[in-house]
C-alpha cells in the first residue's frame, strides 16, 4: 500500500520536510479524510467490533476541536491497481478484490453515519488518496489525513498520518514543497523517484532501495533516462512496463466537481435509532457521547467569548506602540525533536 519506504526515505534525506504535531494545531482546518484507511485502522485495533463506533467517536472529536473533516471514499479502481488490490485480498482471505467500486453495505452504512453527523461526505470517481490530494491543491482542504504515502506524489501540499483523535498523539505532518526544495527534485520527478520505489500501479525494477533510486533520478532526472545508463542484466526493466500509465495516475487531474461544502449539528435521535439498529450499540452508550459532545462545544464557545471580551477590553500598553526586535531563534529540525538515542532507518 503506498509507496514503498517513502516515509524511511523522508526521514533520512529529508528530515526538514516533517513536522510532529497535536490534533489541537488543526482547529479551524478543513482536512480531507481517506475513509478506507480510518475504517481499516479499526478493524485492524479492534476487530470484534463494528468500525461506525469508533468512526463516531472519532468524528465527534474531531468536530469538538472545530476540525472540519470531509470524508472522502473510493470510487472505482483504475484497472492499472488491479493486481495489487488481487494480492490484497488474498492476503486478507477474500474471494475477489472490488473491481467496479461499488459501495458495500459497510460503505453504505459509512456514509448514513457521516451524514447524520453532519460531515461532508464525497465518492470519489477512482482512488480516494488521489480525490484528498486534488482537494488540497485547489484549496478546497489544507490538508489529507491519511496513512497512505502516495498522497505526495498525488500532488497534496500536506499530508498528515497517525491523526487518531487522542489528544496528546504525536502526529506526524509531511510538507511536499519543502520536500521537493530538500531533494531538489520537481514533482515529475518525484513522482518518477515513487515508481522506482515501487507503487501500486505498476512493477519496478528489482534491485533498487530508496537511497539508489534517489540518486539515479536526481543525476538522469527521468525515468527513461536511468534505465539508458544502468545495468539491465541485475536491474531488469520489466516486462510490458506500465510506468507511463502510472506516471499519468500520478499527474492527471480527477474528472469531477466539489459540491459545496456544508457541517451541520449532528441529528441525535437520528443517530441513537440507526447506531441501535445497525451495530447493537447500547443507546445509553451513545447517548452519553452525545452530552459530553454538547458539554465540549459549549465549553469552548464560552471560552471563545471570554477571550474575544477580554481582548476589547484590554488597554493599551507602551509595547504597543514600540516594537522590541530581538533575534529569532533557530528553528529546531524535525530529525532532531526525538530522543538523541533513536537510530536513524537503515536504507538500502
Amino acid at each position: 500500500m503506498g509507496i514503498t519506504k517513502l516515509a524511511d526515505l523522508i526521514r533520512f534525506e529529508a528530515p526538514g520536510a516533517i513536522s510532529h504535531k497535536y490534533i489541537g494545531d488543526y482547529t479551524g482546518k478543513v482536512i480531507a479524510m481517506d475513509t478506507s484507511i480510518v475504517i481499516n485502522q479499526f478493524r485492524t485495533a479492534t476487530p470484534s467490533l463494528n468500525p461506525l463506533t469508533g468512526l463516531l467517536f472519532r468524528t465527534l472529536t474531531f468536530l469538538e476541536h472545530d476540525i472540519k473533516p470531509v470524508f472522502v471514499f473510493d470510487g472505482r479502481p483504475p484497472e492499472e491497481k488491479m493486481a495489487a488490490l488481487q494480492k490484497r485480498a488474498e492476503a486478507a482471505g477474500w474471494s475477489s478484490p472490488n473491481h467496479l467500486g461499488t459501495a458495500s453495505l459497510q460503505t453504505k452504512d459509512c456514509f448514513q453515519l457521516l451524514k447524520l453527523l453532519g460531515v461532508p461526505v464525497i465518492q470519489a470517481p477512482g482512488d480516494a488518496e488521489a480525490f484528498c490530494a486534488w482537494l488540497v491543491k485547489r484549496g478546497s482542504a489544507e490538508a489529507v489525513a491519511s496513512e497512505d504515502m502516495d498522497t505526495l506524489p498525488f500532488g497534496a501540499h500536506v499530508v498528515i498520518r497517525h491523526m487518531n483523535a487522542k489528544k496528546d498523539s504525536d502526529i506526524v505532518e509531511y510538507s511536499l514543497p519543502k520536500l521537493l526544495e530538500k531533494l531538489q527534485l520537481t514533482h515529475k520527478e518525484f513522482v518518477d523517484l515513487c515508481i522506482l520505489l515501487g507503487c501500486d500501479y505498476c512493477d519496478k525494477i528489482v534491485g533498487f532501495g530508496p537511497k539508489r533510486a534517489l540518486s539515479l533520478i536526481q543525476k538522469y532526472r527521468t525515468i527513461e533516462n536511468v534505465v539508458l545508463h544502468i545495468n539491465t542484466k541485475t536491474h531488469p526493466v520489466p516486462d510490458n512496463w506500465k510506468y507511463k500509465e502510472a506516471q499519468k495516475l500520478f499527474l492527471e487531474t480527477p474528472n469531477a466537481e466539489v459540491p459545496e461544502f456544508m457541517w451541520t449539528e449532528p441529528d441525535e435521535e437520528a443517530l441513537v435509532g440507526f447506531l441501535c439498529q445497525s451495530t447493537y450499540v447500547r443507546e445509553q452508550r451513545v447517548r452519553h457521547r452525545m452530552e459530553r459532545f454538547r458539554q465540549i462545544r459549549e465549553s469552548k464557545r464560552k471560552e471563545r467569548e471570554k477571550t474575544t471580551a477580554a481582548g476589547n477590553c484590554r488597554q493599551t500598553r507602551m509595547d504597543d506602540f514600540f516594537r522590541v526586535l530581538r533575534k529569532r531563534e533557530q528553528p529546531v529540525e524535525a530529525a532532531d525533536c526525538g530522543s538523541s538515542k533513536r537510530k536513524k532507518p537503515k536504507l538500502k
